[in-house]
């Protein structure tokens, strides 16, 4: 009998570069999990932000076919967030839609900046409450935004705005019968996404974001019903690089302030997605230098086309790793799957109803909010769960940008108050000695009142000697107050111990 003739091994650079049909197989399969998930996510968070929503296939495609290719993680994918959904609106509203490609560029070239410097390692350094408060802060104004968009009506341009005017959009929505078909359809759409992952075989064949939205969308057509559907124009008509006039906006502080946002939030958010994901597979881990670099890239060239933004989303990541996934192949093929989409069925996103994607960035604003976390994080770190309170609150009530940096600041000073212990020890060598007093730990401007308190409750009659060689560290408000009472002091002992009697002549 003839041996079977065996297919010689593939070894070398051949070998990296041609996968095995087992492993091609998993990351074609995953692919298209991935892009039936991106592709309802990419529309809304565009629709959302303000701008076509081609814009947000088209970062989607770039998010696959270019950062997909690069290293750093290779297992997450890129694309719109709905993280940044907010920070995008208000950019656009303010320094209008031709100046969208601009800051991604020059956010884009920031990242390439920190990623070449080595920088990427330093963005784990950000407190997790403050990227928590953050999304908290983001999901609660996605939110109160995507409220009105279920009613089809407009809603205000800031925060407090919109939370404000929500008393008034349920009078207005109870006597309109369109606000309310509409109202239906988006509620319908997330009740769908809710229940969708109960049903095990449904979510195993068809992603919830997807299904949710093919449903109300044959819903709409089906009964002809009246409400807002997405407006198309074209691909190639929607992508509008940025004229060189419009690169000296980048001189005022405002549009600098918008560029720093778009840089810290999406390497933020990207590289705490990357920590995520490594902990959802046992293969090779991210190096976040150049996974940091991979989204600069990526958003550089986002921003040469006037797209949306881009970084790491978690949904999409997670969904590539659980459908098996092996290789960055798989998030490269489902940026070519958006791309066919974009190029010969742009027509098929006319027939989807507003309030259904509205619907879906409802579901994922909420998913945005740590709620699990909360109570945990209040018995065990009350610190952090205040500072993930002041950022979100603090995004909800200014902006995305003055929020991020009051958390950061609120951080650094709940750091700087934990480290800077510090007390004091007293040894009495008699009456007629000083007391000798010494200043242990840490002494900063934020412990300066208690320490001050502990010396004003040594007794007023005895002198004292301060010795502050114990001190790890001390801050110049504090030398100088620490010198400045030892000195007050022992004036004030010697002022009331009465002079002695000059003795009998």
């Amino acid at each position: 009998m003839t041996p079977t003739p065996q297919r010689p091994e593939r070894t070398g650079r051949l070998s990296a570069l041609l996968p095995d049909r087992r492993t091609f197989r998993a990351d074609f399969t995953a692919s298209l999990v991935v892009f039936l998930v991106a592709l309802p996510l990419c529309v809304g968070v565009a629709v959302a932000s303000g701008v076509p929503a081609e814009l947000g296939l088209v970062t989607g495609i770039v998010g696959g076919l270019v950062t997909g290719f690069l290293p750093g993680s290779s297992l997450q994918v890129s694309g719109p967030a709905a993280g940044l959904t907010v920070l995008v609106y208000e950019a656009v509203q303010t320094h209008g839609l031709a100046a969208l490609g601009v800051l991604v560029l020059a956010a884009g070239v920031l990242q390439l900046a920190m990623g070449a410097l080595r920088l990427g390692r330093w963005f784990r350094a950000i407190s997790v409450s403050v990227v928590q408060g953050m999304l908290a802060g983001i999901g609660l104004v996605l939110i109160a935004g995507q409220l009105y968009a279920l009613a089809d009506a407009e809603a205000p341009g800031s925060g407090p705005a919109k939370i404000l005017g929500l008393g008034r959009l349920v009078l207005d929505t109870a006597g309109d019968t369109g606000a309310l078909t509409a109202l239906a359809v988006g509620a319908g759409t997330v009740a769908v996404l809710v229940l969708w992952p109960r049903w095990r075989a449904g979510a195993r064949a068809v992603p919830g974001p997807l299904a949710a939205v093919l449903l109300a969308t044959a819903v709409t057509a089906g009964f002809g019903l009246p409400i807002a559907r997405v407006e198309v124009q074209g691909l190639f008509e929607a992508v509008q690089p940025p004229a060189l006039g419009e690169f000296g906006g980048l001189a005022s502080g405002a549009m600098l302030g918008t560029v720093l946002a778009f840089t810290l939030i999406a390497s933020a958010e990207s590289l705490f997605s990357a920590a995520a994901v490594d902990r959802l597979h046992n293969g090779r881990r991210t190096d976040y230098d150049k996974e940091l670099m991979a989204q600069g890239a990526g958003n550089a060239v986002c921003g040469v086309l006037g797209a949306l933004p881009m970084t790491a989303v978690i949904v999409r990541s997670s969904a590539n790793v659980s459908a098996g996934a092996r290789t960055k192949a798989s998030r490269v093929l489902h940026g070519v799957w958006l791309l066919l989409f974009a190029a010969a069925l742009p027509a098929v996103l006319e027939l989807i109803p507003l309030s259904a994607l509205a619907g879906v960035l409802v579901h994922a604003g909420w998913k945005l909010i740590p709620l699990r976390q909360l109570r945990p994080m209040w018995r065990e770190h009350r610190a952090e769960a205040v500072i993930l309170a002041v950022t979100a609150l603090a995004i909800v009530l200014t902006d995305m940008f003055q929020g991020v940096l009051l958390g950061l600041l609120a951080s650094v000073v709940k750091t700087a108050w934990e480290t800077s212990h510090v007390h004091v020890e007293t040894e009495d060598p008699g009456d007629d000695e000083p007391l000798r007093v010494r200043v242990l730990g840490n002494a900063t401007f934020l412990r300066l009142p208690r320490l001050q308190d502990q010396l004003d409750a040594l007794p007023a009659d005895r002198r004292v000697e301060l010795h502050l060689d114990g001190l790890r560290h001390m801050d110049h408000a504090c030398g100088l107050a620490l010198s400045t009472w030892e000195e007050q002091h022992n004036r004030l002992v010697a002022a009331r111990t009465p002079a002695p009697e000059p003795a009998a002549g």
